[in-house]
């Protein structure tokens, strides 16, 4: 049987993402290494990132909105809020400062 030569990769990564995506891993029972892995192989398999890298939409202003376009969009932050969907505003102006 052929023995599989490995290599090791060094990556410089953001302390918060690296925690936040290792404890996602560690919740679905995934090691970081085979994370990786997966990645690269779905690289080679898409024969490119696996994922679309485009910019998203930004949401119009309300002055471009008709009326129910525009109450479409307050239903669903109020729905998101009262389903305790959202952020603590500390967090969301900490990350913003990064």
């Amino acid at each position: 049987m052929a023995v599989t030569k490995t290599a090791n990769v060094n990556v410089r990564i953001q302390e918060n993402i690296k925690q936040q995506a290792e404890q996602i891993l560690e919740t679905i029972g995934i090691p970081r290494a085979t994370a990786i892995d997966m990645f690269y192989r779905q690289i080679i398999l898409n024969k490119g990132i696996p994922f679309s890298l485009t910019i998203p939409k930004s949401l119009p202003a309300q002055d471009d909105m008709d009326e129910k376009t525009f109450n479409a969009l307050m239903t669903k932050g109020y729905d998101q809020a009262a389903r305790g969907d959202s952020y603590p505003i500390d967090d969301v102006f900490e990350e913003l400062e990064r």
